[in-house]
């Protein structure tokens, strides 16, 4: 294969991509080590990764206006630096809250990685190739919730949860590198739009408000803040339309076939995103085993997805992407219904049946789902169109975490995670489990909904 500047751009997409997730699947397997040298209870000790979550959200819309701006290139750059410099901080961590302010940086640093990576990948690619290159870096992604559990639970357990955050550092610094001496090229799509400084404080206040409020929703002013939440978004909506450069345009939303595909999107997250820690849990606080073993099992799910998404994303070239996506979230919801009995007598044979039946419906549903909404919208609006998908995933999986956070914290209070509390940590994930399966049958709906719908170029910006 020819090493031209389009390879590489797929090329360091993959490896962004790649080490995004391999942080944020890795650190579920370091969370119990952290949270015991660090001294946290259950409920603190789930934002470990609801906060570097809720970050990636908020910041997800406006990487997208700045991305195109300034050149997705460029802001991929910077995003994969300030991932770096995030992670050497979180490692050299001796504390609760310096650890945690790092974890907001890296949260900073993804979201503009997401956005940016997937923006250059369709802006660099020819559309008659471009599923197959977004299956590649989707791919990545899989490739990396496959290989995290493995690897993660090996570092945690000979060398401490440290070294999860040294071992991403030389690729972060490879890709800067790529990007700087073999992709000459920049993209810019909004260069003479206007900063929307107004909409990303609306829209980071809603979403920071809704999301802490949805955690707490068992005290006032949780309820609280979530109603404020939803005010400020829908504030924030209103005022996108009126003005000439929004933060994000709204008008993207008139296609049914972007709209039911973001939809599909935020309930697939919603439903799986909680399922990694949920098992992690199981393994370890139920069963009883360390985090090596745990890894080794949890690698099922996310090798079979790797091995899925660029046979998905081809597929998608050729069928209805939306008619894949629904059969991938019909299979995913097999996968939930058997995980809501999941407790310390269901065999495992049968969780390692639930855990690959989820590997395939998912591995069928991302990248299709992802070529419909880059599909459905002008070429000069893709990096709002990933923004939005990247949006709806990073806020589906923090509200799913947000789900989880709320559950074990209604079922067991401020008590630590252990052993000696495996009865409440299985009543607790059943719970969860539920709640996502119904979530899951609306994700296939959304799928179904859009499959009539056509690509519409005609949006007002």
């Amino acid at each position: 294969m020819e090493l031209n500047s389009e390879t590489y751009t797929v090329f360091v997409a993959f490896i962004t991509s790649f080490f995004a997730v391999f942080l944020s699947v890795g650190i579920v397997l370091g969370v119990p080590s952290i949270a015991s040298e660090f001294g946290m209870n259950n409920v603190f000790q789930n934002w470990i990764t609801t906060l570097t979550a809720l970050v990636i959200a908020v910041f997800t819309l406006p990487a997208g206006q700045i991305s195109g701006k300034y050149g997705v290139k460029k802001s991929l750059i910077i995003g994969v630096s300030i991932f770096l410099v995030a992670s050497i901080g979180a490692c050299l961590s001796f504390s609760t809250i310096p650890f945690l302010i790092f974890r907001v940086f890296q949260g900073i640093g993804i979201a503009f990685s997401n956005v940016s990576a997937i923006a250059m990948v369709v802006q660099a690619v020819n559309p008659q190739n471009r599923g197959k290159a977004l299956g590649f870096t989707v791919t990545g992604i899989y490739l990396a919730g496959s290989l995290s559990p493995v690897f993660c639970g090996f570092l945690v357990y000979n060398f401490g949860w440290r070294a999860m955050f040294y071992f991403v550092i030389p690729f972060l610094i490879l890709c800067v590198v790529l990007m700087i001496l073999k992709i000459p090229k920049e993209w810019k799509t909004y260069e003479n739009s206007k900063i929307d400084g107004l909409g990303y404080i609306l829209y980071g206040l809603g979403i920071s408000l809704f999301i802490y409020g949805f955690t707490n929703l068992m005290n006032t002013f949780g309820a609280i803040s979530v109603i404020l939440g939803l005010i400020l978004l829908i504030i924030f909506g209103y005022y996108e339309l009126k003005i000439d450069s929004p933060a994000f345009n709204m008008n993207l939303f008139k296609n049914m076939k972007f709209t039911s595909s973001n939809i599909a999107a935020l309930c697939s997250y919603l439903a799986i995103a909680s399922l990694t820690t949920i098992l992690n849990y199981h393994f370890q606080y139920v069963r009883g085993w360390n985090a090596q073993i745990s890894g080794i099992i949890l690698i099922i799910t996310p090798i079979i997805m790797a091995i899925m998404a660029p046979n998905s994303g081809k597929l998608s070239d050729k069928i209805h992407p939306q008619k894949l996506a629904a059969i991938g979230m019909s299979i995913t919801t097999i996968a939930l219904l058997i995980l809501i009995f999941l407790d310390v007598n269901m065999p495992l044979y049968l969780i390692v049946i639930a855990m690959i039946l989820q590997g395939i419906g998912m591995g069928l549903f991302t990248t299709p789902n992802t070529n419909a909404i880059m599909s459905s919208v002008p070429p000069n609006e893709t990096p709002n169109a990933s923004a939005a998908q990247s949006a709806m995933r990073t806020i589906g999986q923090t509200m799913s975490l947000g789900i989880l956070t709320l559950v074990f914290a209604w079922i067991m209070g401020s008590l630590k995670l252990s052993s000696a509390y495996a009865d409440m940590i299985v009543q607790s994930s059943q719970l969860v489990c539920l709640i996502c399966t119904v979530i899951c049958i609306i994700a296939i709906f959304a799928s179904l909904v859009g499959i009539r719908s056509k690509d519409s170029f005609n949006i007002d910006r």
